[in-house]
């Protein structure tokens, strides 16, 4: 009996693949005779929802644009096909704030933030790549004064539009679909007013998705709503546990997991992403799967650290690590492309794991399997049943179209042990000469295969990053940069309020270049923002340190500011956040408080301090005690 070549290695290290029909193990038929199954619309991940990208803009090149490589170059690492961006609102959105591009009613500014150049680094290296955008938060003033962006369905609709528009008329960047509010209420009347203005401005080539929650109340009413169900292009769902329900499917229109993963980038969640992958394929008809979020560039002591399929969260040293999500992403992104089909013959393995296969109708075959194990099931949420993963063999048997296919490439991924771990590995062609199609895997828990007939794969390589340095214990900004590439000053993470780059050209001074804070109302909020403004950077494990900081109270009449360390939350936790904290304020009183609310105080008192002027405040924290 022939054994296909596989590399000289040993069981250990790489698996064995046999070309004949063994007497054991199930046999698994893959063929297109009856027609093919649902287009295929690509792999991708999501920057925001939010600042979850924010420390990557400040990394030093060459290591900037090693991550983005690695994130999006094709046939290189991830080889992402989507780009999904939040269009900043100026609220709490999970790890920190993104800034609108219209702060106020007249305000319009295509700069802001770093979006704009994260789409325009990736169409750089895949100028297919398709780009969505959705809004977490919104600006305070389109609620009028209520926590809702549906007051006025025409205003909101147009200030979405002014967003796809600025991405065109700045930055030449076409977005290809549109949101509606991220995991939140959606407004029948909006989505239809929003097609309307799309179409007005010539933007018919934007398609609607909707509505970043859950498959219902959104497929019902598609069905009982002629307009709305023409207008809505894709039904994007959350997390769904790689199922879907009924109405999804009857409406007729493509099916996203529109946001998936949301965990730990180690072995545990590249198992994770692996599995649904495949599943929410064959389980609930998704044609696309899209990861939250793209890179851990945040704080890692933020919520949800490390949740990125790779991680670069120390632009002070450069380094970053290639997580094994990004191999586990390649083995289905290297191989496809959207615009590819599914076969219809795809399903589950009988011991545990599950097969697709997909073609490009010009003759090319991918074929991903994986056998991620029950203790993956981190991502997966009821009501699909766990499935135990054991030792099986496998045989697939080509038919169709395919079953004159000479030769498969082989790339595999092990996850688990160090000693056994292997992460998209090229083994040696698979040959299916005189074999009539047929093929065999042995196939142990936790691991991933593709095989293909494309040669284009490749497992890219920088040189190492520097080594990991804990943030600087010494740090120094005055914010002296004439004309910033970016908005935001390096390493400040703003976590409520928007903080930005503002040149005073009233002072001629040493204050001439500095940080403001530019909101005056409260957004509509999507998570439990704090009522005060807060930026944090550095290193949260500090305990003895010293803050010096020039500060300017604009505001006569209710205006105040503070600077704080030890704060120990951040992000949609922010208002709970605990700390020093030594404000003052404009009517000529200070506190020193335990916690960003300013309930737990610890002093306060008056002191000779107005609005209009600059002061230079001094924190010093040591172990137990305050000064």
């Amino acid at each position: 009996m022939p054994t296909a070549a596989a590399g000289s290695t040993g069981r250990a290290a790489v698996p064995l693949l046999q070309c004949a029909l063994l007497a054991f193990g199930s046999t698994y038929v893959l063929d297109d005779s009856d027609g093919l199954g649902r287009e295929f619309d690509g792999i991708g991940a999501v920057s925001g929802g939010g600042a979850t990208s924010r420390l990557l803009v400040n990394y030093p090149e060459p290591y900037r644009s090693q991550v983005l490589d690695y994130l999006f170059k094709p046939n290189f690492g991830a080889s992402l096909h989507i780009l999904k961006v939040e269009i900043g609102g100026d609220g709490q959105t999970t790890d920190g704030t993104e800034p609108s591009h219209m702060h106020y009613t007249l305000d319009e500014n295509y700069f802001r933030g770093y979006e704009w150049w994260l789409m325009k680094e990736a169409k750089k290296r895949n100028p297919n790549i398709t780009l969505m955008a959705l809004p977490w938060s919104f600006p305070g003033w389109l609620g009028k004064g209520f926590n809702w962006p549906y007051v006025n369905v025409q205003l909101t609709a147009y200030y979405v539009m002014t967003w796809i528009m600025g991405a065109k008329h700045y930055h030449d960047l076409d977005i290809d679909y549109i949101g509606i509010w991220n995991e939140r209420a959606f407004d029948i009347n909006y989505i239809k007013v929003l097609r309307r203005m799309l179409n007005y401005q010539g933007l018919q080539q934007v398609k609607i998705i909707a509505s970043d929650n859950l498959w219902e109340p959104i497929s019902t009413s598609m069905l009982l709503d002629s307009e709305l169900l023409k207008v809505v292009d894709v039904i994007g769902a959350h997390y769904p546990g790689t199922c879907t329900v009924t109405g999804a499917t009857l409406t007729g229109k493509k099916l996203w997991s529109s946001e998936d993963f949301s965990t730990l980038n180690n072995d545990v969640g590249a198992g994770c992403w692996g599995r649904i992958l495949n599943q929410n394929y064959i389980n609930g008809y998704m044609t696309s799967t899209i990861a939250w979020n793209l890179v851990a560039s945040y704080y890692e002591q933020l919520p949800y650290g490390r949740c990125g399929l790779m991680t670069a969260q120390e632009p002070w040293s450069g380094h970053y690590v290639v997580e094994s999500p990004i191999w586990v992403s390649a083995h289905t992104t290297q191989f496809t492309q959207p615009g590819w089909y599914y076969l219809k013959t795809v399903g589950h393995l009988e011991k545990g794991g599950s097969y697709v296969a997909l073609t490009d109708g010009l003759g090319n075959l991918t074929i991903i399997i994986e056998t991620m194990s029950h203790k993956h099931s981190v991502c997966i949420r009821p009501p699909l049943p766990y499935f135990s993963v054991s030792h099986q063999f496998a045989t697939f048997v080509l038919k169709g179209s395919f079953s004159e296919i000479p030769e498969l490439h082989v790339w595999y991924t092990k996850l688990g042990k160090p000693s056994q771990r292997h992460l998209f590995k090229q083994l040696d062609s698979l040959w299916l000469l005189n074999s009539s199609g047929t093929f065999t895997l042995e196939l142990q828990e936790d691991e991933l295969f593709t095989l293909t007939t494309l040669t284009t794969g490749s497992k890219g390589r920088h040189t190492l990053p520097p080594k990991s340095q804990p943030f600087p214990r010494s740090y120094k900004d005055d914010f002296n940069v004439v004309d910033p590439f970016f908005s935001e000053a390096p390493n400040f993470a703003d976590q409520t309020g928007v903080f930005e780059y503002f040149v005073n050209t009233e002072d001629p001074g040493e204050h001439r270049f500095t940080l403001r804070q530019v909101l005056n109302q409260r957004p509509i909020t999507w998570a439990a923002d704090a009522h005060n403004t807060i930026s944090i950077i550095g290193d949260y494990t500090w305990s003895n340190l010293m803050i010096k900081c020039d500060v300017y109270i604009e505001n006569p009449e209710k205006g105040g500011v503070f600077i704080a360390g030890r704060v120990d939350k951040g992000g949609v936790l922010i208002r709970s956040a605990w700390g020093v904290f030594f404000w003052i304020f404009a009517n000529g009183t200070y506190r020193v408080t335990r916690d960003l609310a300013g309930w737990f105080i610890y002093a306060s008192g008056h002191v000779d301090v107005t609005a209009k002027k600059w002061y230079t405040l001094t924190l010093t924290i040591k172990a137990g005690l305050f000064l």
